[in-house]
C-alpha cells in the first residue's frame, strides 16, 4: 500500500533525525472504549511532545483497508482542524444494514490552527469507529509533525518479541464469542443476558444465609452450655413466710 511505503520512508528519516537529539521517551498510544470484535469503539490517541524546543503541530492516523472501518466520526479538538481521507475499496464492504460500502476513511489528519502542543504537553485526539475487526491486533500507524519540520513515524510492529523503538499505536481485539463465554451471567455485554446466572447467584446467596444462621444457632447453644452456672434465685417472700412456724399454734 502506498501510505505504508511512504510512512516507512518517513519513519526512517524521522528516526535518523531524532535519534541523536530526542531519545524516544514517550510514544503515541491509543486506548479503546471497547475492544470486542465487530463492535464500535471510541479510539483515543495520546500524543506527547518529545521535543524540548518544537511544538507538535500535526498528527495523521492511518486506518486499515483490509478490514475497513465503515463508520468514522471525529471529535472536535479546540485549536485543531481535522480532515478525513476516503479511499475506494478494492472489495466492497457492508454496513450494519447490509448496504454496500465502496469507500472508507483510511486516514485522519489533525492540523493545529494555533500554536499546537508545546514542549512538556500532550494532547488527546478521539475517533468513534465501527465495526472493529473480528479478532487480532488492530495497528493504527501514526505520523507526528513538529513546528521545526521534523516528522516522527510511529509505524513499527513488534517482531519476534523485540520491542520496537517507534511502535505503531495498537489495540488487541477480543473475539465476540470469547467475550460472551467469559461472562458468568451469559450477558452479551449490553445487559441482555438470559438471567440464568442470576438464578444461581440468588440460590447460592440464600444457601449462604441459611448456613450462616445455622452456624450462629450452634454457636449460641455451645456458649449456653459452657458458660458458668448462675446462682440460684433467692426464695420469694411468700415462700419464706409459708415456711415459718405459726407462733399462735401450739403443738399438739
Amino acid at each position: 500500500m502506498k501510505y505504508a511505503k511512504s510512512l516507512a520512508v518517513t519513519a526512517g528519516s524521522a528516526v535518523l533525525v531524532l535519534g541523536a537529539a530526542w531519545p524516544a521517551a514517550a510514544h503515541v498510544t491509543v486506548t479503546a472504549s471497547n475492544a470486542t470484535g465487530g463492535g464500535s469503539a471510541v479510539l483515543t490517541f495520546k500524543v506527547p511532545v518529545e521535543s524540548a524546543t518544537a511544538h507538535t503541530v500535526g498528527l495523521t492516523v492511518h486506518l486499515p483497508t483490509a478490514t475497513p472501518l465503515t463508520s468514522v466520526l471525529s471529535e472536535p479538538v479546540p485549536g485543531w482542524r481535522v480532515e478525513l481521507t476516503r479511499t475506494r475499496l478494492a472489495t466492497p464492504a457492508e454496513d450494519d444494514d447490509g448496504n454496500a460500502i465502496t469507500s472508507a476513511v483510511t486516514a485522519v489528519t489533525w492540523t493545529a490552527t494555533a500554536g499546537g502542543l508545546a514542549p512538556g504537553q500532550f494532547g488527546r485526539f478521539s475517533l468513534s469507529v465501527s465495526p472493529l475487526p473480528a479478532s487480532g491486533t488492530l495497528y493504527l500507524p501514526a505520523e507526528q509533525r513538529y513546528s521545526d519540520g521534523t516528522q516522527v513515524g510511529w509505524v513499527q510492529q513488534a517482531q519476534g518479541g523485540a520491542k520496537p523503538e517507534h511502535p505503531a499505536p495498537s489495540v488487541v481485539i477480543t473475539p465476540a464469542a470469547a467475550q460472551a463465554s467469559g461472562d458468568p451471567g451469559g450477558s452479551s455485554g449490553d445487559g441482555s443476558g438470559d438471567g440464568s446466572g442470576d438464578g444461581w447467584g440468588v440460590g447460592l446467596g440464600a444457601a449462604g444465609i441459611v448456613l450462616a444462621l445455622g452456624a450462629g444457632a450452634l454457636a449460641g447453644a455451645a456458649w449456653t452450655r459452657t458458660r458458668p452456672g448462675r446462682p440460684a434465685a433467692a426464695p420469694s417472700a411468700a415462700a419464706t413466710a409459708s415456711s415459718r412456724p405459726d407462733p399462735e399454734r401450739t403443738p399438739s
